[in-house]
């Protein structure tokens, strides 16, 4: 197998994010949001996408990349034939004046280990995905690039001429490069890069520390927890699918989105996961994320909004070369509206912790009382709608039994929410929508096969349907349940990487290549269970080979060549990561959504 990887880390602070290649290059880096134009992007294009590195003169050197232990820091280790020298990266975070300091801010520094290397440092930022070169203007110890739309400045204690020609100097002492976006740092640099380095080396250690979790794969988890933490972005609570745009799901595909977005579906099991992790802060910022969301004059919830509630951004396509040469590059994404309505079901089981976990609190006028009442009727109103399912590629609208088993789910906590603040009616008609929801569930039951099908009237399935398992709809004891599993794994399990595609059959792109990691870990979880322990945790084992050298995870796996596609690092592969995992780990728990 051609084992390809994703050789970057990410790092990132709630305002940003970006990605650190294996050589110390800024690979991908947005601002001043997630979904902004990159500053740097040789990920997309080595031309024109810019670049911000810390390399040797000279080719012949190693190097060699981790993250200091439970943070979000990264370090690349250079060992070449005059020496060797570490690059610290990070995004400074840390409590200060009763919030969090998250500035539009990149740290680098760069430590002498052994000899006198010689290195080059090259800082080109870009804007309009290329299209704008910056120009540099010189202060006694910064360069200020411009032409965005704020000032750019780096700030260093390298003479300047050194990196303004990209000149190789000796590397004696330790050197700091700090590059901000609006503010620049006006403070003292060494003292304050030190400084931001230790607070947030002591952040993320705390944040670790407050992280509940098990043995089984301990560490796994907690780096996909602190990837997940990276993909919020603080100032709404909004959470992105992915940091990227545009890597395609596998070579050739077109299959290429652009995921900065916040998509409701995978937010909810992000903040999901995250708050079985004790994180309940995230929960609170996410909830307040979607108190702001404005329903459309249809009275409905786009699939996914801008993480600044802005408007969305008409997709179009940009002249960058691609990601190995895989075009077209995608800046938005027009699929917002199309029509995915299992998301109310999944924003009520969001809401329920606020009712039903005694360590939240909310006031009896609350708007989520509101938003519970509304979201049922909704659901109550589209009920017998036919939608384009979980996985909008395939186009077409059908009666999908995903969207009926997240009405099932979302009415389950909608009950439970009317009977935590005494609202009957409420709890009537979540009552009658449950069994309605049952109702069109069986109906996909295929009595040819002993199996359910992916929607009322056809014969294909789909991953989705292992969270009949995963939600509790089926009882894990029974065979229909045992059956799902042994169906789902005839039609969607790849005999070369041991790995679940999310469908089979053609779509609007043809057929898929690629396995989809977030639909392992479905069926990991599911076979858990089920009881089948052993089998799962000898699956979990075989599916963490697919992560990168950092335990970062991609959204696909090309099955023929078992390299990591899609865009990274990508929330919703993290989170099944967690729950596959937890589940092992804690054996069977029904979901607490359920009512008795």
């Amino acid at each position: 197998m051609n084992n390809h990887k994703y050789k970057y880390g990410i790092i990132g602070n709630g305002a940003y994010s970006a990605l650190v290649d294996d050589k110390a290059n800024i690979g991908w880096m947005c601002w001043p949001k997630f979904d902004s134009s990159c500053i740097f992007g040789s990920l997309l294009d080595e031309e024109k996408g810019g670049r911000f590195s810390i390399q040797p003169e000279w080719d012949g050197f190693t190097s060699s990349q981790k993250y200091i232990q439970n943070t979000n820091i990264i370090e690349t280790i250079f060992e070449c034939e005059d020496g060797i020298y570490k690059v610290i990266d990070f995004a400074p975070r840390f409590r200060q004046y009763e919030r969090f300091y998250k500035p539009l801010m990149l740290v680098r520094k760069i430590i002498p280990i052994k000899g006198r290397p010689r290195i080059r440092v090259s800082c080109k930022p870009v804007g309009n995905y290329g299209e704008i070169v910056t120009k540099k203007v010189f202060g006694s110890s910064h360069i200020r690039f411009e032409g965005l739309e704020s000032q750019v400045r780096l700030t260093t204690n390298i003479p300047l001429s050194y990196v303004d020609q990209e000149m190789p100097f000796v590397l004696n002492s330790e050197k700091y490069l700090v590059l901000t976006w609006g503010a620049p740092l006006e403070a003292p640099l060494e003292s304050s890069a030190e400084n931001y380095l230790q607070q947030t080396i002591r952040y993320w250690h705390q944040w670790v520390k407050n992280t509940t979790t098990e043995s089984f794969h301990q560490e796994a988890i907690i780096r996909s927890a602190l990837t997940l933490k990276l993909h919020q972005y603080q100032d709404t609570g909004a959470i992105v699918t992915a940091t990227t745009t545009s890597l395609p799901e596998f070579p050739g595909s077109g299959r290429n989105w652009d995921y900065r977005y916040c998509w409701i579906r995978d937010a909810h099991f992000t903040i999901k996961a995250l708050n079985d992790l004790s994180h309940f802060s995230i929960l609170e910022d996410y909830v307040n994320f979607i108190e702001n969301i404005a329903l459309n004059d249809d009275n409905r919830f786009n699939q996914f909004y801008p993480v600044a509630l802005d408007k969305f951004q008409k997709e179009k396509i940009v002249p960058l070369k691609g990601y190995l040469g895989n075009r077209p590059v995608r800046v938005g994404n027009d699929t917002f509206n199309k029509k995915q309505n299992h998301v109310y079901g999944q924003i009520l089981v969001t809401l329920l912790p606020f009712f039903d976990d005694k360590r939240f609190t909310i006031n009896d006028d609350s708007t989520l009382k509101i938003m519970a009442e509304n979201c049922l009727d909704i659901i109550e109103e589209i009920f017998n709608e036919k939608d384009t399912g979980l996985w909008s590629s395939l186009g077409t609208e059908q009666y999908y039994c995903y969207t009926f088993l997240s009405h099932w789910v979302g009415c389950n906590a909608a009950y439970k929410i009317a009977k935590s603040i005494e609202n009957e009616k409420m709890m009537l008609k979540a009552k009658n929508l449950i069994a309605q929801a049952k109702v069109k569930i069986e109906s996909c039951y295929n009595d040819e096969n002993n199996s359910y099908s992916s929607a009322i009237g056809i014969q294909q399935s789909d991953a989705s349907l292992f969270q009949l398992i995963n939600f509790g709809y089926l009882d894990p004891k029974s065979e229909k349940a045992r059956q799902l599993v042994e169906k789902l794994e005839n039609d969607l399990l790849s005999e070369k990487t041991e790995l679940i595609y999310s469908y089979r059959h053609q779509d609007d792109f043809g057929a898929p290549e690629s396995t989809k990691l977030i639909c392992t870990f479905w069926y990991i979880q599911a076979l858990a269970t089920i009881g089948e322990h052993e089998k799962a945790s000898k699956l979990f084992d075989n599916t963490l080979k697919f992560a990168n050298h950092l335990g970062l995870l991609s959204e696909t796996v090309h099955d023929n060549t078992g390299g990591q596609w899609g865009n990274f690092p990508h929330t919703y592969s993290h989170v099944g990561l967690i729950n596959a995992a937890m589940c092992i780990a804690r054996k069977i728990n029904k979901p607490n959504y359920l009512i008795d």
